[in-house]
């Protein structure tokens, strides 16, 4: 429908620019607007007064001239100027309604406007370290993601899911240590483990796992792993710190060195568990990647030097104190970055560089990465790389995640002391899980209430959607059991004479879902989804409610006719649901 004003009034105006009351090439932006307040008709456009300046003239007067301008429509009973010059569009009854018509024959067709046009996304999410399970906060990371590929998908992008594994550098040494030590343990022997490795249970069952598959093969006496290594001392501060983290370089070292070509597959038995581990976590959370993206793939295929290569011959590197750097300063970033330590060995930001250089070169349009909030000073140096290699930082897009915290608790993976993104799905249910991290833009901080999250009542938001549809289908099973069915295109035919105060509000609000989608889209904001659909459940309970819209009724107009809104308010919502990535049950 708006399309279809949108092009009455762009006639007006050509209409007006022709016989000069607009300069040629002016061409106003047509804001169209559902109106508030049934008196002042279905739709408001305030182009009048936006061309008002250019044309030297009025608002009203420009109004006027519009409105004579606008051509005969099917859609529009009459329109009216109000105000300084704002036009007011009635539609007609069929043209107000045809939107209920429209949902019941393709509702995914009603609810994907084309946005995109085809554009080609990488969406990268997730991307947790393969060092531990996922937590809560890895969780508000994946629904969103998981939630924008199906926004985009439906409104006319092409998205491709990514999840980028950190299987290279110190954290995967990080891992293989601490497993290799909690191994020596299994293996009876008496340790201590690094206080700056992972202590977790979950670093125990993968030694004991590693123990019963491969025996005793990589067994060292642990004083001969800890033989002449610093201290691992205790106490806080930067400087007691500086000491613990040289201890745990010291001890990676040494296990390198008595394992020899076996420390890989230390190294790989402890990742593969903890990706397997997160594997299964995403699969139970409903989210789903084209594409599992390896670091050390970028090692072993020679893309970060080429990367390094690439940005030398253009003239954006330097050596300084024996260390290589990229030149971002220039670039938009507070700093330059090094690029590769004085000790040879790249960092993570060089990684990263050729990472994104890969994905450019594989095609898409747009990339999106979603990161924690923590990480929002990486942005300007990842789009400076990006600009320095291709031309092309406008194509980089950072959505960042805020923090999430429990009703119940705190979280943090190096003391042993977090929640599980597995553990909170079994308190609260997948549905709930998902629904609740996105019942928030991702830039705010978010406390997730695990009890208002298990509740059965109106106060818990994704209940009360989820209780909406399932009532709608139980209303269904009764007419069924009455022995009556639907009539729709009597149901259609007979929505102009239903005696509902609240009917027309809540054609409204169901005419507007195409468009809340289609901006939740541009701004990437799925969570603005889940404001639409509670507006719609709420309009749809005191509809339902009031005593005057009965809806299995006698009257077989009256009937259909509340049946084919209650319909359309069903599959609405289970649209919705559906991009959020939650179900929508017959039965609660």
């Amino acid at each position: 429908m708006k399309a279809q004003l949108d092009a009455l009034v762009q006639h007006a105006l050509a209409a007006l620019r022709a016989d000069g009351t607009l300069p040629a090439d002016f061409q106003p932006a047509v804001q169209l607007e559902r109106t508030r307040d049934p008196a002042h008709g279905d739709w408001a456009c305030n182009v009048a007064l936006a061309s008002a300046k250019a044309a030297g003239r009025k608002p009203r007067e420009i109004a006027e001239r519009l409105v004579a301008a606008l051509p005969a429509s099917t859609v529009v009973s009459k329109v009216e100027i109000a105000g300084p010059g704002f036009i007011n569009f009635f539609l007609n009854a069929d043209s107000r309604f045809a939107v209920i018509g429209e949902i019941l024959r393709d509702v995914s067709a009603f609810s994907s406007p084309d946005v995109g046009r085809g554009e080609k996304i990488l969406l990268e999410f997730v991307s947790a370290n393969p060092t531990g399970p996922m937590h809560v906060g890895h969780g508000r990371g994946a629904a969103y993601g998981s939630a924008l590929a199906n926004l985009l998908r439906a409104t006319g992008h092409v998205v491709e899911r990514e999840y980028y594994i950190n299987d290279a550098g110190r954290q995967a040494d990080v891992l293989a240590v601490s497993v290799y030590v909690r191994y020596l343990e299994a293996c009876g022997e008496t340790v201590s483990v690094p206080s700056r490795a992972y202590p977790a249970d979950y670093v125990k069952d993968c030694a004991r796992a590693l123990l019963e598959k491969e025996g005793r093969a990589f067994f060292r006496p642990y004083a001969e792993v800890t033989a002449g290594l610093p201290d691992d001392p205790d106490g806080e501060g930067d400087e007691i710190k500086a000491r613990k983290e040289a201890y745990l370089d010291a001890i990676i070292a040494r296990v390198q060195q008595l394992l020899g070509a076996d420390y890989r597959r230390v190294q790989d038995f402890g990742l593969d568990a903890q990706l397997a581990s997160i594997r299964r976590t995403l699969t139970a959370f409903g989210v789903e990647f084209e594409h599992w993206f390896s670091e050390r793939s970028l090692v072993d295929s020679g893309a970060i030097r080429r990367a390094l290569d690439t940005l030398a011959a253009r003239g954006h590197t330097y050596e300084q104190d024996g260390a290589l750097w990229l030149r971002t300063s220039a670039l938009g970033d507070e700093k330059d970055r090094v690029l590769v330590r004085d000790n040879g060995l790249h960092t993570y930001f060089a990684a990263d560089v050729a990472y994104h250089l890969d994905k450019l070169e594989r095609g898409y349009d747009t990339l999106i990465d979603v990161w924690g909030a923590d990480h929002h000073g990486y942005i300007a140096r990842v789009r400076a790389a990006i600009e320095a290699l291709t031309g092309h930082g406008d194509k980089f897009h950072v959505a960042l995640i805020q923090f999430v915290t429990l009703s119940s608790g705190r979280m943090g993976k190096r003391s042993g002391n977090f929640v599980t993104l597995e553990q909170l799905i079994e308190e609260a249910g997948r549905d709930a899980t998902r629904f609740f991290y996105l019942t928030r833009s991702p830039e705010q901080h978010l406390e997730f209430d695990i009890d208002l999250a298990r509740s059965e009542s109106a106060d818990n938001p994704v209940y009360y959607l989820q209780y909406a549809h399932a009532r709608v289908a139980s209303m269904f099973r009764e007419l069924a059991e009455r022995g009556l069915g639907l009539d729709a295109d009597a149901g259609l035919a007979a929505l102009d004479a239903l005696p509902d105060a609240q009917r027309d509000e809540l054609v409204k609000r169901l005419a507007a879902w195409p468009e809340q989608v289609a901006a939740a889209a541009r701004h990437r904001a799925p969570h603005q989804l889940s404001y639409a659909l509670r507006d719609i459940a709420q309009d749809f309970s005191t509809w339902y409610n009031d005593k005057a819209n009965k809806v299995l009724v006698d009257d077989a107009a009256l009937r259909n006719a509340r049946l084919v809104l209650a319909l359309a308010v069903q599959k609405v919502i289970a649209n919705g649901l559906a991009l959020l990535g939650v179900s929508a049950p017959d039965k609660m």
